[in-house]
């Protein structure tokens, strides 16, 4: 069984191994592949989840992908940009990785953009940082999980058709994540005919969300949440304990009620729904393996942070093995990864032509089952891009999504 004490013993024994690896023929047997991660702070409880899916997926293939070792270099952020920059170099510099995956944030993506693009390193992520597969992409850069925006385009459909919102608030973390994920909602929603009438972005450290909560409206159909890490939780807790829960309806993003929060929480998440490309509850053949052993191991449901690593995984190893394991070619490995077409246990996945990734999106509901709350599926989206339904060429003509635009032309005071 994997455990976190499992997984640091053994990571600590490898970094201690490969601290001054040499460079020699050798090195072509054995893949080193850094893991950048948030092990403290407001995301670490989706960090740890990264960290421990990804050592899952390793440890169920002997640390083997297309005949090759594979060793794992972990490194923690804490959620802030200028110690991703150090921690990407450390993993490259010092422990002479061949591949990243991660980051998680994506201002830590932003962060370290610039530094992968140099240095030519094939990197996977889970970050959604919007433009570095869009109008700035990274051509060493695929995201297998979804760009900020990509799966809040499909609640705000769902918001209109199906649920027959009108009016909505949206309350997000005040970070890149929040920023993109927010107008791409605003977007969809405003040209489907309904309108955002307020718009509030809390810091990313909120110790508590009483100042906001006053402030929401409550003459809406419902509030978009745009919250990572435990957040959403914490706003959820207290939208309650201030009485609101039947005054409107809550709406998350993708990770506004992530698994790896989730499993905290009580009857105030019940109905509450949010969209993600991924739920614990999907049934294939890969997710009804991985699932259940991950809950085996950790007590708990894979979310969006382990699932991202566990696909990452997935998309790695069918590149490795489409290059016969010569991993040390960096131009055809990153070609390969870029041509992944591939079931996963988030589904059947490829990529655009910028790396990122097309897939299945879904709409969610928490319920209560065997005792514990899980994100239910009620809808599936089949097969949606980072550009929705628009055309890619007029898409990349706008601004990146930000705080700023599209123009928010309904606000209320």
């Amino acid at each position: 069984m994997t455990t976190r004490r499992n997984f640091i013993q053994t990571t600590a024994a490898a970094g201690a191994a490969m601290a001054f690896p040499q460079a020699n023929a050798a090195d072509d047997d054995v893949l080193r592949l850094g893991l950048l991660t948030v092990k403290t702070g407001p995301l670490a409880s989706g960090g740890i989840d990264m960290e421990r899916a990804l050592t899952m997926y390793l440890s169920e293939r002997n640390n083997m992908m297309a005949g090759k070792k594979v060793q794992l270099f972990v490194a923690d952020t804490g959620g802030v940009p200028a110690t991703a920059k150090s921690k990407i170099q450390e993993l490259y510099e010092l422990n002479k990785i061949h591949v990243l995956t991660g980051p998680l944030a994506a201002f830590e993506a932003l962060a370290i953009d610039d530094y992968i693009k140099a240095n030519k390193i094939p990197t996977l992520s889970v970050a959604a940082a919007e433009d570095m597969t869009q109008r700035k992409a990274n051509p060493w850069f695929v995201r297998a999980t979804s760009s900020s925006a990509q799966s809040a385009h499909v609640m705000a459909d769902h918001c209109i058709k199906n649920l027959k919102f009108k009016r909505m608030a949206m309350i997000a973390d005040d970070i890149a994540y929040g920023h993109e994920m927010n107008a791409g909602f605003q977007r969809v929603f405003e040209e489907g005919g309904g309108k955002i009438v307020q718009k509030i972005f809390s810091p990313l450290t909120t110790p508590d969300y009483g100042s906001f909560l006053a402030q929401l409206k409550t003459n809406v159909d419902g509030i978009f949440l745009g919250f990572a890490g435990s957040n959403g939780f914490r706003f959820v807790r207290q939208f309650n304990e201030y009485g609101l829960k039947n005054k409107m309806a809550l709406i998350g993003g993708m990770t506004a009620l992530d698994e790896s929060v989730l499993r905290n929480m009580g009857d105030e998440a019940l109905g509450i729904q949010t969209v993600c490309w991924y739920s614990a509850e999907l049934k294939n053949p890969i997710n009804a393996k991985f699932a259940p052993a991950f809950r085996k191991a950790f007590s708990y449901d894979p979310g969006y942070y382990a699932a991202g690593s566990y696909v990452n995984g997935s998309v790695l190893e069918a590149a490795v093995e489409a290059v016969k394991g010569k991993f040390t070619d960096r131009v055809a490995l990153m070609a390969a990864l870029r041509k992944t077409n591939i079931q996963t246990a988030r589904g059947p996945l490829s990529f655009d032509s910028l790396g990122n990734v097309v897939g299945d999106v879904y709409i969610r509901e928490v319920e209560r089952k065997d005792g514990r709350l899980v994100n239910s599926i009620v809808r599936t989206y089949p097969n949606i891009s980072q550009f929705w339904t628009y055309d890619q060429k007029q898409f990349l003509a706008n601004p990146v999504y930000s705080r700023d635009w599209p123009p928010a032309k309904n606000l209320e005071s």
